[in-house]
């Protein structure tokens, strides 16, 4: 039972990762062309880089899909809190991390590139990163006062 709620927590969470990325990548950088995983080249090789950024995600998300499917998510009332938990601590990581790395640090990317506001494009995409963490350690931490048992 123990390892099926880690399984659980770590599934959500890959599967969290995998969402969200797949969610960056069609709405910034297919919907909204606000920019590529890596910025600093011709089209071309913007696109591929967008594929294998896609790709990557992709596997994440099956990654995630299996791991849920063979740790037995919903076979404890409590498991759908656990779930969520992880799959917001996922996107939050995702968001946080890709953000700091990618924007600030390296710079390969911005949210919106050549914005007045850019900085605060980059900002804006952290801050909801940092959102969804605190909605995924909330959830988790809510399990610890959750009673367990069958009614």
């Amino acid at each position: 039972m123990h390892s099926s709620r880690h399984t659980t927590l770590f599934g959500s969470f890959l599967l969290g990762i995998g969402i969200i990325g797949m969610l960056d990548g069609i709405v910034f950088h297919q919907i909204l062309q606000w920019h590529s995983t890596y910025m600093h080249t011709d089209r071309f090789n913007q696109i591929v880089s967008d594929g294998v950024f896609h790709l990557g995600v992709t596997l994440i998300t099956f990654w995630g899909a299996t791991v849920l499917w063979r740790s037995n998510p919903w076979s404890e009332s409590y498991s759908v809190r656990r779930f969520w938990s992880g799959l917001f601590l996922g996107s939050g990581v995702f968001n946080f991390f890709e953000g700091i790395i990618n924007h600030h640090i390296l710079e390969i990317h911005h949210v919106r590139p050549g914005d007045p506001y850019e900085f605060y494009y980059d900002l804006a995409f952290d801050g909801i990163g940092v959102l969804m963490l605190i909605i995924g350690w909330s959830l988790y931490r809510s399990l610890k006062t959750v009673r367990r048992y069958s009614i």
